[in-house]
């Protein structure tokens, strides 16, 4: 699952793009594919929600080609950080974001929304974070422009506790769009 945290350091930089008062964010449209080239990806979305605790539902583990998106905040595109989970791996092997740490500023991510538009989102920066200090406040808060947040774990593999020690974070600003 990923957790909630504590809010983030205030003197840490975002790592996305400022906002542009002349952006062009799209209307609220559900994603339904997601293509990241550059690693290979090519997948299908299902629909995130938060669970009792107040932790962010991960996508089923059954289907190593999926990734989800949390329908309670931005549509891809729209204003506001748009969050999208993957795994990295299950327990019968790699997973749809195993290359994600390999990204780079100014890759692309492709998202194809149900309205007919692709969004393509440039990458800034990928960070790892330790989830037992996640910054919530800086993947999950609102901005004032069109932004993605990937999503997957990483790091070191707790045996104990059958889980990674951090996640690994893309974070992306809208470049274009354009109609599928």
């Amino acid at each position: 699952m990923y957790k909630k945290q504590a809010p983030a350091d205030p003197a840490r930089p975002a790592p996305a793009t400022s906002p542009d008062p002349d952006d062009e964010a799209l209307p609220r449209s559900e994603p339904t594919r997601l293509s990241i080239p550059k690693i290979g990806v090519d997948a299908p979305f299902t629909k995130l929600s938060l669970d009792a605790s107040g932790r962010l539902s991960p996508p089923p583990e059954d289907d190593k080609n999926l990734v989800g998106w949390f329908q309670g905040g931005a549509s891809p595109g729209e204003r506001g950080a748009s969050i999208v989970v993957g795994h990295v791996d299950t327990k019968t092997g790699p997973a749809v974001f195993v290359e994600l740490p390999t990204l780079k500023p100014g890759d692309e991510v492709d998202i194809a929304r149900a309205d007919g538009v692709v969004a393509r989102f440039e990458v800034d920066a990928v960070e790892a974070f330790s989830k037992s200090d996640f910054p919530d406040d800086l993947v999950y808060s609102d901005t004032p422009s069109p932004e993605l947040r990937l999503i997957t774990c990483g790091g070191k593999f707790d045996r104990a506790r059958q889980d990674y020690e951090d996640n690994v974070v893309v974070f992306a600003h809208l470049d274009s769009t354009t109609q599928a």
